[in-house]
């Protein structure tokens, strides 16, 4: 006879299925988000969804795109190909270098109008050959995201969608809705030039899973969760106007 505890946990999986959140064993592979990756269903990052990045102002869009970088870098692993979709493209591609993407796996592709970013972006969702799918938008409602939705649910492709100083933030069907800001670098034993970068991770909204806030910086090829004791032994470098 199942015990209570088993019974509890096979009643989560059965509610999990019954709103459309599938646990594969291709699914189940964590990506090393740390502590973040616990506010998910199952503590596993939903690979095949999409997700809202929302940025208040260009310098939280380059930071958000940044943390994209690290994000790519977790998902592709060294392979595959991602399609990075936008009117005004924010991102300097040798920059995600340094989160050990290869700028040549990212394809960039500049249209003229919003309204094509997101028919490129569903139609590039639809591919199964893409590891992930990255577009910048202003605006996108309930309707136009959950057409997103369905698409990586039969594809199986990861869809990162930054929403660049959003008129309006109401309800979408994303799997996820993320606010990234950047925190002052730090340097061991007062060292000389920039350290790791580091953000400050929100996840304002998880369907089916906990929201939160936590610090992450990107060292050695990951994210690591900064502790306090890391803050108070090492030195901030502090931000300073040129000019």
């Amino acid at each position: 006879m199942a015990n209570k505890s088993d019974i509890v946990n096979r009643l989560k999986q059965d509610l999990l299925r019954w709103q459309g959140v599938t646990l594969s064993e291709s699914h189940a592979k964590q990506i090393g988000l740390g502590p973040v990756e616990a506010a998910f269903p199952g503590a596993v990052f939903p690979s095949f969804g999409v997700h809202e990045f929302i940025s208040r102002s260009r310098e939280e869009s380059a930071t958000t795109s940044g943390f994209m970088g690290g994000l790519l870098s977790r998902l592709m692993s060294g392979e595959g190909v991602c399609l990075w979709i936008s009117t005004s493209r924010l991102l300097f591609p040798p920059s995600i270098r340094a989160f050990g993407v290869v700028p040549d796996r990212v394809i960039f592709v500049d249209v003229a109008r919003e309204r094509d970013v997101l028919w490129a972006t569903e139609e590039a969702l639809k591919c199964s050959g893409l590891i992930a799918v990255v577009a910048e938008l202003q605006e996108m409602d309930f309707v136009q995201s959950r057409r997103l939705q369905l698409a990586v649910e039969k594809s199986r492709v990861t869809g990162l969608i930054l929403r660049c100083n959003p008129r309006t933030v109401g309800s979408t069907a994303c799997a996820a809705r993320w606010h990234i800001r950047s925190l002052p670098s730090v340097m061991a034993d007062e060292l000389p030039g920039v350290g790791f970068p580091r953000w400050e991770v929100e996840l304002l909204k998880v369907r089916n899973g906990n929201p939160g806030q936590w610090q992450l910086e990107w060292s050695e090829g990951r994210f690591v969760p900064i502790l306090p004791a890391r803050q108070t032994d090492q030195k901030t470098i502090p931000m300073r106007k040129i000019g």
